[in-house]
């Protein structure tokens, strides 16, 4: 399985280009939607409809209201929905899915459009954990299928030129140490959708708080820039400063990232006064 990393909009086109030649020159991919209540399949919807090359055939939720409220806003006919998931891939018969669950329900979608060759794209995080991401490789070397994550951090472009930078150029040496910091003030104080909520301050759904949420932004980053090792060892520290807002998973998390010759430090967090997402990388020499 390939686990390509890519942010929203820029899916819908390496999907479409995934085709043959003329044959997807000529026909927009057909892409359906798995589930509502991920609150980025807003931007998901907004962004297709204005292109050629992408035909939304299906949109599939069980929570009939949530599908009803999305299709008025976003003129979607009613052929279209469906409260089944499995009903809705044969019906529809999409080449590719583009999931917006909750992160407990990703392997569920993944061996559903699997078992019918059809690629898949999801919302990070991949998993709940390796039991889930077992569960989805699986199914994905079964079917053939491509599994996408949308890091929206894998696309800033200052990343590209710190790759460039440090891998290409060689200016900084070996990396000693690296620093995410990625968060917010927190989903309800930002106003997220209700259902997003719900699901993002369960520890069942979500599996963590912003440990999960934000700390994999770092998790991806630092994994890229040390050409996939393994680390030696990752230690984590969580707290509540919001019990009453979020009483069941943390909402400040600390993750330390060792390796053999440098250390990693993400800062993830639902408390910071402003939106971030910021990375820095040590080196020998700068």
């Amino acid at each position: 399985m390939r686990i390509i990393l890519t942010c929203v909009i820029t899916t819908i086109g390496l999907l479409a280009s995934a085709g043959t030649g003329a044959a997807r020159q000529q026909a927009p991919l057909r892409l359906a939607i798995a589930g509502l209540v991920h609150g980025h399949v807003g931007g998901f919807l907004r962004g297709a409809q204005g292109r050629q090359d992408v035909q939304i055939v299906g949109v599939f939720d069980p929570d009939r209201t949530l599908l009803d409220g999305y299709a008025k806003q976003y003129k979607l006919p009613d052929s279209v929905l469906f409260t089944d998931l499995g009903t809705m891939l044969s019906k529809t018969n999409p080449e590719a899915v583009a999931s917006f669950t909750n992160t407990a329900d990703h392997p569920g979608i993944v061996e559903a459009a699997a078992s019918r060759r059809m690629h898949v794209m999801m919302e990070k995080p991949l998993a709940l954990g390796n039991a889930d991401a077992q569960r989805i490789k699986r199914a994905a070397e079964k079917g053939g299928i491509q599994v996408l994550v949308n890091f929206e951090t894998t696309w800033y472009p200052s990343h590209g030129s710190m790759w460039s930078l440090i891998k290409e150029r060689g200016e900084l040496g070996e990396i000693r140490k690296m620093v995410a910091m990625d968060g917010h003030s927190g989903p309800k104080a930002i106003k997220v959708q209700a259902e997003f909520l719900d699901w993002l301050r369960d520890p069942v759904r979500n599996g963590a708080g912003a440990l999960f949420d934000f700390g994999c932004y770092g998790a991806n980053l630092m994994t890229w820039m040390m050409d996939n090792q393994r680390p030696l060892a990752v230690t984590a520290t969580t707290q509540q400063f919001q019990p009453e807002t979020y009483p069941k998973v943390d909402d400040e998390a600390t993750i330390l990232v060792e390796y053999s010759k440098a250390q990693g430090i993400i800062q993830a967090s639902w408390n910071w006064p402003f939106n971030r997402k910021d990375f820095e990388v040590y080196g020998q020499r700068g």
